[in-house]
């Protein structure tokens, strides 16, 4: 890893348990949890990659509590590290040494409306509940991601979460309106803003989205609906290279225009670690091919044939000699099954010893160029590598996993996550594309950001970060090295 966990902060004992007295007498004693078994489980990233430490964790349910909350740990100068569902993959959501903040209390709809195609949702919630209160409504909130049932809207937020369906309706900064903010200091900025025209000066909610918390903690958003889609195509294709799926990509999106929402690209060695390791996943495809797209179209007309369209499509596609085979889903199950292909590989990967991840962004034209070269290097480096290249080719997003050769000792192997994240990473700086496309920074790539972010910005960045925060007990050491 390029990025070492911050020493842990030495908190004053008496000064410490007057803070959280005052706290559990505002929120409650039962919501101060200090049991070293039930705070476990909240200190360790999902990949264990991070191990923190907290003398407690504060679950205030209001926004005036979790006011209260930071006004009083701004007086005493004692940091404050929020966490969602602790789905985070870069080690932002971790505290060393710091309060815990959990908002999984606040979890309230507050409205929806359907005529605004909006609904105010607090941090707390998970994806999964904002995306079964917009489909009762008859509606579609359009993040999909795979730990939707347990990331909340707050780490998606601050995270600016993006998922397989960035193509079609961008990632959470394109799907929020306004936001509700607590500030280090307490003070409460008010942004829930339904409005889609609001031309008053600085948009200071994209301050907060991707801002990981440290500038201040959002206890609400307004989030953007669509109309439901009443017809829907998916289908998985086998072709011989990421220069076919490009071609495949541009044929899709020329005929389909925005009823593509989804293009997913995956390698033989993920399909086969899929159908290895996860239960009740199907060999869509009867032969073996080289790489693999899934792709989705949707609509919120009901007449229109969608999979009449992708077919006539994947026939040029096919005497193109750009496609090898295809299946058309028949049904919502075989639809659900196709995805399954793809949403199983993070945790599938699991079964194949070490992995050394990136995520990347690179324009989608140079997504070809970007995985061969990238791949070619990183086997040069260390022979008997396997590479996992997949993820949203559709937005230019790459997973380039790495995982381990066979027999090789876990410990050394993971040893060289420095060593790959050169060769991927220089090579997406001189690609003209981003080290961090939709996890974040936290822990995991602040040296990272050093090395490849315009100075200018991290200056500006530095700048905002010690006007809003100025004694720096915003989840400090994450994202910018320093408090």
């Amino acid at each position: 890893m390029s990025s070492v966990a911050p020493q842990p902060l030495l908190l004053d004992a008496a000064r410490l348990a007057g803070l959280l007295d005052r706290i559990a007498a505002r929120i409650g004693a039962a919501h101060v949890v200090t049991d070293a078994g039930d705070l476990a489980p909240r200190l360790v990233e999902g990949r264990g990659l991070f191990h923190g430490a907290a003398p407690a964790m504060l679950e205030p349910s209001s926004t005036e509590e979790v006011a209260f909350i930071l006004a009083q740990c701004f007086e005493a100068g004692v940091p404050v590290v929020p966490q969602g569902g602790n789905t985070g993959l870069v080690g932002g959501q971790v505290p060393f040494g710091a309060l815990l903040l959990s908002l999984r209390r606040m979890s309230c709809i507050r409205d929806l409306d359907p005529v605004d195609l909006t609904v105010v949702a607090e941090a707390g919630c998970t994806l999964h509940q904002v995306q079964q209160a917009a489909a009762e409504a008859g509606c579609l909130f359009p993040l999909s991601i795979a730990s939707e049932g347990t990331c909340q809207i707050g780490g998606n937020l601050s995270t600016n979460a993006g998922g397989t369906a960035v193509l079609r309706y961008g990632n959470m900064r394109e799907l929020t309106f306004g936001l509700e903010v607590v500030l280090p200091d307490g003070s409460v900025w008010n942004g829930l803003s339904r409005l889609r025209k609001d031309n008053t000066g600085y948009d200071l909610k994209d301050l907060f989205i991707g801002a990981e918390g440290t500038l201040g903690i959002i206890t609400a958003a307004v989030l953007r609906l669509y109309p439901a889609p009443r017809a829907r195509a998916t289908a998985l294709t086998g072709l011989p290279d990421p220069e076919a799926a490009l071609a495949l990509f541009r044929r899709l999106r020329d005929v389909a225009g925005d009823a593509l929402t989804g293009f997913e690209i995956l390698p033989r060695f993920g399909m086969e670690t899929v159908l290895k390791h996860i239960p009740g996943t199907p060999r869509a495809l009867s032969g073996d091919h080289a790489w693999y797209v899934l792709a989705e179209l949707t609509s919120t007309r009901r007449d229109d044939d969608l999979s009449a369209l992708a077919l006539d499509v994947f026939g040029a596609a096919f005497e193109a000699g750009e496609i090898e085979d295809a299946v058309i889903a028949a049904s919502e199950a075989q639809a659900d099954a196709l995805w399954k292909l793809r949403e199983a590989l993070s945790d599938a990967q699991k079964f194949e010893g070490g992995s050394i991840k990136h995520d990347v962004s690179v324009p989608v034209s140079r997504v070809p160029q970007f995985i061969a070269e990238a791949s070619r290097r990183c086997a040069q480096h260390l022979p008997g590598l396997r590479v996992c290249a997949f993820g949203h080719m559709g937005d230019g997003n790459i997973h380039f996993n790495l995982s381990q050769p066979v027999g090789m000792d876990k410990a050394a192997y993971l040893a060289l996550w420095e060593d790959f994240n050169r060769i991927v990473h220089d090579l997406v700086a001189s690609l003209g594309g981003s080290i961090s496309a939709e996890h974040g920074i936290g822990l995991l790539k602040r040296e990272e950001l050093t090395l490849y972010k315009d100075p200018v910005a991290l200056r500006l960045m530095a700048a905002l970060k010690a006007a809003i925060d100025p004694r720096g007990i915003a989840n400090p050491g994450k994202v910018l090295l320093g408090p």
